[in-house]
């Protein structure tokens, strides 16, 4: 199997803001998923706009979906409207959601509809139900729901955002993201003004109503024209925001929620990317050692430590002088190599892929590092984008104040994200600063989200995951009046789908039966 098809099979990712994204899930034999997608930062939605007029809003819920192929055996897609302004859904204005379902297989009763989400924020719903969820999930599962998802308002096939042609894109991604002078600094700016720039020309209409509180409202929506009185859904990654943003403005309709991967809307985005940036540095401490075993490491043997020095000492290298890659646009430079890394960190299946990139990077061939890459920011083999970077971007920006207001608030912060990841923290530091630049304000601010009245909640947390630490699982599960913990001890972001039949087992039997894991289950 493809390890780099593996890495990003089950899901997206949730982001650091800027060059590189950081939240995807992985897991899954079949999932198509890489880390997927460009920085955005990670965003808390507690501040809830005013409930919509529920006149005005009633022919949204009366709406009948007319199901028709996908083109994709076994599955059936639709269009669901959605008001383009939820401050006023009278005005006509209105933003197509694509959706698509595989229908229960049977046996046994049929429990609903489970509506599933991959992440991002910006990942394919409807991608990610095709690819795996709707052929990958338990068996069992599968045959009592229907399964469906959506493209959210803004991503792929719901109103897309874009912002930057492909061979803009090529040149973004290769911006040094550790600026060692004033030229370097003021090239990056550019390159973040340019990007904001490029998505206010080619999307100005939607761009204000991205946010993690519209998709939540379109998520019902959905609930209701499929015929469900209660919400049943699993996300993963970004998607814990989106399903905890649902529970804590319509608690009285959640069914059965799981929330693997989890954020935490209590962290303000400075602090979520430092806590990224830690994570990853949790994850690679976990590839350094099992590395340092084994026979084909390329950054030696030794502590993570040294490990670490090592990997950071070609990072340099590459910074100095970038290695042919087999594209000649495009050599292997240290922002290219450092995502190619990182892509593999979400999946430790991916670990021995990584040894073999690195190896051969170190030898003068950079194509399978910038492979990895390539599979994180979904560039296709034509050169063209998916546009998981933009709606991530747009959704991260418009859903949390800025980390950063210019590179000066950078620099001040430098040594706390050096010291949370001495290898990755510099560029995590930097690629906070997009959203400095945004040209659309912020609607959202974070907050807990606590559900009040909410059925029981289930919150999933990986001891070393690398996106979603660990810890923001812990706080999350805490803040929802009805949220309940389980937790996996392993690597790799998000549980569910992943190996571990204990996870699966007590998700599988909520989903099922309705019955939870004890709070403070652990795998």
């Amino acid at each position: 199997m493809d390890t780099s098809r593996a890495l990003r099979t089950t899901g997206t990712v949730i982001a650091a803001a800027g060059l590189l994204l950081s939240g995807c899930t992985s897991g899954g034999a079949e999932a198509l998923r890489t880390a997927a997608s460009a920085r955005g930062e990670a965003g808390g939605t507690a501040s809830v706009p005013p409930s919509p007029d529920a006149g005005a809003m009633r022919p949204y819920y009366a709406q009948k979906l007319t199901w028709r192929d996908c083109g994709v055996p076994g599955f059936q897609c639709s269009t669901m409207k959605a008001p383009l302004d939820y401050a006023n859904p009278g005005a006509g204005e209105d933003v197509d959601i694509a959706v698509a379902r595989r229908v229960a297989t049977g046996p046994g009763k049929r429990l609903g509809s489970l509506v599933v989400n991959p992440g991002g924020p910006g990942g394919s719903g409807i991608g990610y139900l095709q690819a795996y969820a709707g052929i990958g999930y338990p068996a069992p599962v599968r045959a009592r729901y229907d399964m469906v998802s959506f493209d959210p308002r803004g991503v792929q096939r719901s109103s897309p955002v874009e912002c930057l042609t492909g061979p803009e894109m090529d040149k973004y991604t290769q911006v040094d993201q550790t600026p060692d002078d004033a030229a370097e600094r003021a090239e990056l700016v550019a390159a973040f003004k340019k990007f904001a720039a490029g998505c206010e020309a080619r999307s100005k209409r939607v761009l204000p109503h991205v946010s993690t509180v519209e998709a939540a409202r379109d998520m019902d929506l959905l609930r209701a024209v499929v015929g469900d009185e209660k919400l049943n859904y699993v996300g993963a990654s970004y998607g814990t925001l989106l399903g905890a943003t649902y529970a804590n403005l319509f608690p009285d309709r959640v069914g059965r929620l799981v929330l693997d991967g989890a954020m935490d809307p209590k962290r303000e985005a400075l602090d979520l990317n430092r806590d990224q940036t830690e994570g990853f540095e949790t994850a690679f401490t976990s590839f350094a050692k099992d590395c340092a075993k084994q026979p084909d490491c390329p950054l030696g043997n030794g502590s993570p430590e040294e490990v670490g020095a090592r990997l950071k000492d070609f990072f340099r290298k590459l910074d100095a002088q970038p290695v042919p890659s087999g594209d000649d646009k495009r050599p292997l430079g240290e922002a290219l190599a450092t995502t190619g890394v990182i892509a593999a960190l979400y999946d430790e299946n991916a670990w021995p892929q990584l040894r073999e990139a690195l190896t051969s990077a170190m030898n003068g061939d950079g194509a399978g590092l910038l492979g990895l890459a390539d599979s994180y920011y979904e560039r296709g083999a034509d050169g063209k984008y998916a546009n998981l970077m933009f709606a991530n971007a747009a959704v991260n920006c418009l859903d949390q104040p800025a980390a950063f207001d210019g590179p000066d608030a950078v620099d001040r912060a430098l040594p706390s994200f050096q010291k949370a990841s001495p290898v990755f923290g510099a560029g995590l530091a930097w690629a906070s600063l997009n959203c400095a630049y945004w040209p659309v304000k912020p609607t959202g601010k974070a907050g807990p989200l606590t559900a009040k009245g909410a059925a029981p909640i289930v919150v999933v947390g990986t001891v070393r995951d690398p996106a979603t630490p660990y810890k923001w699982a812990q706080s999350l599960a805490g803040q929802l009046e009805s949220g309940t913990l389980l937790t996996y001890d392993g690597d790799g972001h998000t549980a569910y789908g992943r190996g571990s039949d204990c996870i699966d087992t007590a998700i599988n039997r909520y989903l099922l039966e309705g019955k939870p894991p004890a709070d403070g289950k652990k795998c």
